[in-house]
């Protein structure tokens, strides 16, 4: 038993997986027995066949799997065809989805199933396996010292997607939803984590997300880390998952400092109502996070991403609605409705039947409704967030949305959730999505037509540079050429003519695609008067 195969199943292409490497590392470092470990790292969107036959062209003796909500629907398929191809294979689960859930997944194809930290309990159980020793993880040793993911195979095999990074394990929070909470923090050492992040800084990824659960909790430490990445020479992006109102005033000022587009923060508010809080055993000053939230937004250098979850207990569908528009009112960059996942090992999944709460009996688990909120009422939040995911978190038809909330007199929800019924967007082009969000606005009291388009052809080269408009924004005019020799001028080199226009207002606009916001990837634009 010398070959060791750990598989990632990511959701995303442009993902990579932390845990396999994590696992890697453990095997390395704490195995008593060499072994021949490797990483295979594929994606949901792949033919299980394919998953199968890379898995099985490695011929593994052991075949170890981190299980999640986004790949548990292949998973079970993917072990069953592996057993038949190799009846003597191994087949060892981890990770949250299996962790909790470990007995239906030892009747499913899984011969192991680890809970807790993996890069202590696999090398031993190879160790026990390979020595045919009784398996027992109880006596596995839990060492603080964290493991080094980032070998050469690692950084090879990363390919400018996003790298994943843990400082600390654990959450001070006990959140009801969560599976991180309850145990406390373990910080791994400052000098390891500024090692890794230098090391990652000067990768080929563009991204680096921190997976700490609440990265500021320890104020001090977030600080001295801020400050370390704010002083690299990097174009890389770090993400963080924080609490708004952790932030004391010395770090915001730090903060402030920061080169644009160099941090992205993720704020999970979760709910303004406080019952559904309470419920959640959610702690947070929503008023103090409120402030921070607008002090960050001042310096237009940071990436600001607020998350609200619809379907916790107590929280009806006008409670969310008042919540969703104090939200929008902020201004961040992303506005996140997520739905409550009922997670194996919850609080709230053990409660739900107590409390109310139907949801899928697969993964995700999503709730389907409640004693406060109908299937109904869940239906119109599913199609309030396609708009939403559409428009304003991709940074897409901004000054539009501004200008018929302006005038139209609706508050934010409606005006997503009507757009959301008349314009559902799944994977249509852009430009045919465009003029359904034109007929839809259209037909809005107090919006005019002219100013409509105006506000929708500035927008549209904002984000893709003003070329292939689409039909209803095309208005031929022979200052155009004005236009563009005026751009030239400013610019100081020649740009295409589909890179000018010229608005119902007669007045003239032009892009300049060399000059892209880092933290709100749009193009920068120019309106002239004719």
């Amino acid at each position: 038993m010398s070959r060791i195969v750990l598989l990632a199943v990511n959701a995303k292409y442009i993902h990579s997986s932390l845990s396999v490497w994590v696992l890697a590392g453990g095997i390395s470092k704490y195995s008593r027995t060499p072994y021949d470990v490797k990483v295979v790292e594929v994606t949901i969107n792949q033919q299980n066949d394919e998953i199968i036959n890379i898995v099985a062209s490695l011929k593994p003796d052991v075949l170890g799997i981190s299980a999640y909500i986004w790949n548990a629907h292949k998973l079970q398929f993917i072990m069953e065809s592996l057993r038949e191809r190799m009846p003597a294979i191994i087949i060892v689960l981890g990770g949250p989805e299996a962790s909790h859930n470990s007995e239906y997944w030892l009747g499913h194809g899984a011969d192991y199933v680890l809970r807790g930290e993996g890069e202590y309990s696999f090398p031993a159980l190879l160790d026990a396996l390979c020595d045919g020793r009784p398996i027992s993880m109880e006596s596995v040793e839990i060492i603080t010292e964290p493991i080094d993911p980032y070998s050469q195979d690692f950084y090879d095999a990363l390919d400018g997607r996003i790298a994943y990074l843990e400082t600390s394990r654990g959450c001070p929070f006990k959140c009801a939803f969560c599976l991180s909470g309850g145990s406390g923090v373990r910080y791994f050492p400052l000098g390891t984590v500024k090692d890794q992040i230098k090391k990652l800084a000067q990768s080929s990824a563009k991204t680096v997300k921190l997976v700490d659960r609440t990265f500021n909790c320890n104020r001090d430490r977030a600080f001295t880390l801020f400050e370390y990445i704010i002083g690299l020479d990097t174009a890389c992006c770090f993400h963080f998952e924080v609490a708004a109102d952790l932030f004391d005033d010395l770090t915001l000022s730090l903060l402030s400092s920061a080169p644009p587009g160099r941090l992205q923060f993720e704020i999970g508010l979760q709910s303004y109502h406080e019952p559904a809080l309470k419920a959640s055993f959610r702690q947070s000053d929503l008023a103090k996070a409120e402030r921070n939230i607008r002090i960050l937004l001042q310096n237009q250098n940071i990436h600001i991403h607020i998350d609200l979850i619809a379907g916790l207990p107590y929280e009806t569908l006008h409670d969310f609605r008042s919540g969703f528009d104090r939200a929008y009112e902020l201004g961040t960059h992303t506005l996140q409705l997520g739905f409550l996942k009922l997670l194996h090992g919850s609080v709230l999944r053990k409660e739900a039947d107590v409390m109310g709460l139907q949801y899928e009996k697969d993964p995700p688990y999503e709730i389907t409704n409640s004693a406060w909120l109908s299937k109904e009422d869940l239906r119109l939040l599913k199609q309030t967030e396609n708009a939403l995911q559409h428009t304003y978190n991709k940074c897409r038809f901004l000054s539009t949305l501004e200008y018929v909330l302006s005038v139209s007199g609706l508050n934010p929800f409606s005006l997503f959730s009507r757009l959301g019924v008349a314009a559902p967007c799944h994977g249509m082009a852009l430009d045919t999505y465009a003029g359904q969000i034109h007929d839809c606005f259209s037909e809005l009291a107090g919006v005019d037509g002219d100013m409509l388009r105006d506000c929708m052809t500035y927008d549209w080269f904002c984000m893709v540079k003003g070329k292939n408009m689409p039909y209803f924004l095309k208005k031929p005019d022979a200052r155009v050429k004005q236009v563009a020799k005026i751009a030239g001028e400013q610019l100081c080199r020649a740009i295409s003519r589909e890179q000018a226009a010229v608005l119902q207002s007669g007045r003239g606009i032009f892009i300049d695609d060399k000059d892209r916001d880092p933290v709100t990837r749009l193009y920068k634009v120019y309106v002239v008067d004719l």
